[in-house]
């Protein structure tokens, strides 16, 4: 005989109940795939238990009616799930030095929660960062620096099989300014004392494929930062299996809206750690 096996958050002790300080899931908002405001309802009424955090990404917002995005974030409020901005505050330094602050008060009455800072693409003296990072939590929001990590790819090891000896074609140098992992941290710890409440981190090139995650970055990353006030995105459903592999249902993970379930799964204990679960049992076990 079937019977349903919904998940409880208090018996499966993966993380507890929303607000999670860890083991968050965020999903990307409107830009790569077009968001209304039916789909996100079914979104939250379907799943929205293990949703914690929407994002409009790429400054999609600022190409919305203001009555859309307040119905957008009172949605997502009414199932616990707070909004963040993505990292668009950039463009609004052009306005001038008191645009900011505008920018800060006008997220807040359109319902964002969270503020995210481009951290490399705001081209500012460090203390002026960390200047806004202040500004975000004193006008009552969260602030979550987002930093990209950059290396060659010739430093990733060839996978392949090959015979004893045999000679491998190096790859090239690549001629990008690759930034010290050492000094990226020193700066998020720095915006973490500010009060900065999660540290982004754009690693799409360390982790954007499960087979060639630059696993000693990421582990320096957490060891330093905390697994608490990271949060990685996961380009792809292989690559959220590495993260709960390595550092188990507590890693807050970035994903497509279409990955919250196979993820969901994959933090359970008891709702399956591989995607063969995933695909047979959805929210219960048969």
């Amino acid at each position: 005989m079937s019977a349903y096996r919904w998940k409880s958050f208090a018996e499966d002790e993966d993380r507890p109940e929303k607000p999670r300080r860890y083991g968050v899931t965020e999903i990307r908002g409107p830009h790569y795939s077009l968001f209304n405001q039916s789909l996100l309802e079914d979104i939250f009424e379907s799943m929205g238990q293990f949703v914690d955090g929407l994002k409009f990404s790429g400054g999609s917002h600022s190409l919305m009616p203001k009555s859309f995005i307040k119905d957008v974030t009172s949605i997502a409020h009414g199932h616990d799930v707070y909004v963040s901005t993505g990292d668009w505050a950039e463009h609004q330094l052009k306005r001038g030095p008191s645009a900011f602050k505008e920018y800060v008060e006008e997220c807040k009455q359109l319902g964002f929660d969270t503020i995210e800072l481009n951290m490399g693409s705001l081209e500012l003296p460090e203390e002026t960062l960390l200047r806004f990072v202040r500004l975000i939590k004193s006008g009552g929001l969260m602030a979550k620096p987002q930093f990209a990590v950059k290396f060659n790819k010739s430093d990733i090891p060839k996978g392949q099989d090959r015979a004893y000896g045999a000679y491998v074609v190096p790859e090239p140098r690549s001629s990008e300014f690759v930034e010290d992992v050492n000094l990226l941290i020193r700066r998020a710890e720095r915006c973490l004392e500010a009060g900065a409440d999660m540290i982004m981190i754009d690693a799409d090139d360390v982790c954007k494929h499960a087979d060639s995650v630059r696993a000693d970055i990421i582990a320096k990353l957490v060891g330093r930062l905390g697994l608490e006030k990271t949060m990685f995105e996961a380009s792809n459903p292989g690559t959220s299996e590495w993260f709960i592999k390595r550092y188990g249902p507590k890693v807050n993970l970035f994903v497509d809206h279409s990955q919250v379930m196979d993820l969901e799964c994959l933090r359970g204990s008891n709702l399956g750690k591989n995607h063969a679960s995933v695909l047979s049992s959805s929210y219960f076990l048969l």
